[in-house]
């Protein structure tokens, strides 16, 4: 049972829509993003899999129904409301980018058409999972493209905004391309790789460091990875390198990485063992690793865990879900927001994607639009169709190889950290046409 999973104002709203009888009107609704976060050229979309879970499983319990009734917002709320809302399943439509594809600003991501009292009240759990999920995702995917050839672990789990987000942050990352994570509930339920090596309170659970390590070792054998600087970073890995094999390697958490890094690994070397890895963690984000990348230091992985859980730096996505479309008694009509700032694009829409822009079209054009293109990608594929699932989702694993293979397509300005001139989106001339329409029919009839 999920259907409290909702902002209130999406309840209040679906028992008005009830009572003024527009509760069965077909709606259509579209997720999107106003505008991309600060230097982020790019959101990968991630999140789709518990979007499509919620929409499946969208009810309310008996319980649930008895509390609300007893709210004093509803008390005009009539039976026939609340026989709706206990028989309420989602039985419209989803279209979505599937997860791991680049989107831009003002580009559709879900297209919900569904009764109207259905589509309303999804507005909530769609908006925080696909905008959360794409947040970390994206925030991943730099880090990724900071790290170069190196490897990235997701590693936010204790930092993130609770357990749950947690779970999510872990697979989001994966989409964006780290090798896996810490958290082991998100090995669990997403079979995401899963990654771990020792706290400080492992080595100073022992009387001696090396006792520590001998012990470690014993446990996790070539997937032994020692942290080094509880005491002294070099005379740790003395310790650790003395061990011999089996190890993965050892891992540095705080003090100069600039000089640790190539002295930790001249003693590994020295020891015969240079495929001994060092990884580093500890307050990383994607400039601190682009600059370590950069000064060409022996690091071979990167744990990030607050920067990246969190996306300290963007910690939202400003999505948006908004009513395009609004069918009754077989007449359609075109909805959009004209406010200053907040502008609005009417109609059900597809996003084409060429070699180096995007089309923002009607949803019933043809790919070839504008005539002479090359031929397109429609990004949004039917996921939902009369409330069943048209076909198996992938995932989280396809959806990393995806979201490789397209942010590698995109121009190099894209994937930079840096702001760039934006990428080329533009509106169809039939979109354009229809936004000119309502827009004279919305100052006819106001």
């Amino acid at each position: 049972m999920n259907g409290l999973l909702t902002d209130f104002y999406e309840l209040t709203m679906a028992a008005g829509y009830y009572e003024a009888g527009k509760h069965a009107e077909k709606a259509t609704f579209e997720l999107f993003l106003r505008r991309l976060p600060p230097n982020r050229n790019f959101v990968l979309a991630a999140g789709l899999e518990q979007a499509v879970d919620y929409l499946l499983n969208l009810r309310f319990s008996a319980a649930e129904i008895a509390w609300l009734r007893g709210l004093p917002q509803l008390a005009r709320a009539g039976a026939g409301f609340w026989k709706a809302l206990g028989e309420l399943r989602f039985t419209g439509d989803l279209f979505a980018v599937t997860e791991g594809t680049p989107v831009f600003a003002g580009e559709p991501v879900l297209t919900v058409r569904a009764p109207l009292m259905e589509a309303q009240i999804a507005e909530t759990f769609l908006l925080a999972t696909i905008g959360f999920q794409s947040m970390v995702a994206t925030k991943a995917a730099r880090m990724v493209e900071a790290a170069g050839s190196r490897s990235v672990i997701e590693f936010g789990t204790r930092r993130a905004h609770s357990p749950q987000a947690g779970v999510l942050a872990g697979r989001a990352g994966y989409i964006g391309g780290c090798i896996g994570t810490s958290n082991t509930e998100t090995g669990f339920r997403f079979g995401v790789p899963v990654f771990g090596t020792s706290a400080h309170s492992w080595v100073q659970a022992f009387r001696s460091e090396r006792e520590s390590f001998q012990r470690l070792q014993s446990l996790l054998d070539s997937s032994t990875v020692y942290l080094v600087d509880s005491y002294d970073t070099i005379e740790g890995t003395r310790k650790a390198a003395a061990l011999g094999p089996p190890l993965w390697g050892v891992r540095l958490d705080s003090g100069n990485l600039f000089e640790l890094a190539p002295a930790v690994r001249r003693v590994l070397d020295e020891a015969g063992l240079r495929d001994a890895k060092i990884m580093a963690s500890g307050d990383l984000n994607e400039y601190k690793i682009l600059e370590l990348v950069a000064a060409g230091l022996p690091l071979d992985a990167f744990g990030v865990g607050t920067e990246l859980a969190t996306s300290a730096d963007a910690p939202s996505l400003g999505a948006v879900y908004k009513l395009v479309e609004l069918e009754s008694q077989g007449e359609k009509r075109y909805t959009a927001k004209f406010s200053e700032d907040k502008q609005t694009m009417p109609g059900a829409k597809q996003v084409f994607r060429y070699a180096d822009h995007d089309v923002i079209g009607c949803s019933w054009e043809c790919p070839g639009c504008p005539p002479g293109a090359a031929v397109s990608d429609a990004l949004l594929r039917p996921v939902i169709l009369g409330g069943a699932l048209v076909e198996p989702l992938g995932n989280a694993h396809t959806a990393r190889d995806r979201g490789r293979r397209r942010i590698t397509a995109l121009p190099a300005a894209c994937r930079s950290l840096y702001a760039e001139p934006p990428y080329r989106v533009e509106y169809s001339p039939s979109l354009l046409a229809l936004a000119d329409e309502t827009r004279k029919n919305v100052v006819r009839v106001g």
